[in-house]
């Protein structure tokens, strides 16, 4: 199976396809320096493939490429970045606390 990432600017989401097919979304909210991850959904015949880790981790990617601090308001998001420390630096400072994510 083929997977691709693509940031889909205008419904202001990250989309999953498998082959084609829309498996699943990360939808953000950007501000001018955050991008806040509000939801993430994976169609039921898509879930437990790993694909949502393969989507977060491409949009926390390009995110933090693109200059953008990360906001993981979502519960799939903010759950990547605890187990991926590597991305809590792009959390802002004043963030953390809030989210329950370490300085």
């Amino acid at each position: 199976m083929s997977t691709e990432v693509r940031n889909n600017t205008h419904l202001e989401r990250f989309e999953i396809s498998v082959d084609g097919t829309l498996a699943g979304w990360a939808e953000y909210q950007d501000t001018a320096s955050e991008r806040a991850f509000v939801n993430t959904e994976i169609q039921p015949q898509y879930e437990g493939h790993g694909y949502a880790k393969s989507l977060v981790d491409v949009a926390l990617r390009t995110s933090r490429a693109e200059g953008f601090g990360i906001l993981p308001m979502c519960p799939m998001v903010r759950n990547y970045v605890e187990t991926h420390p590597e991305y809590v630096a792009s959390v802002p400072a004043w963030a953390r606390p809030r989210m329950g994510l370490p300085q």
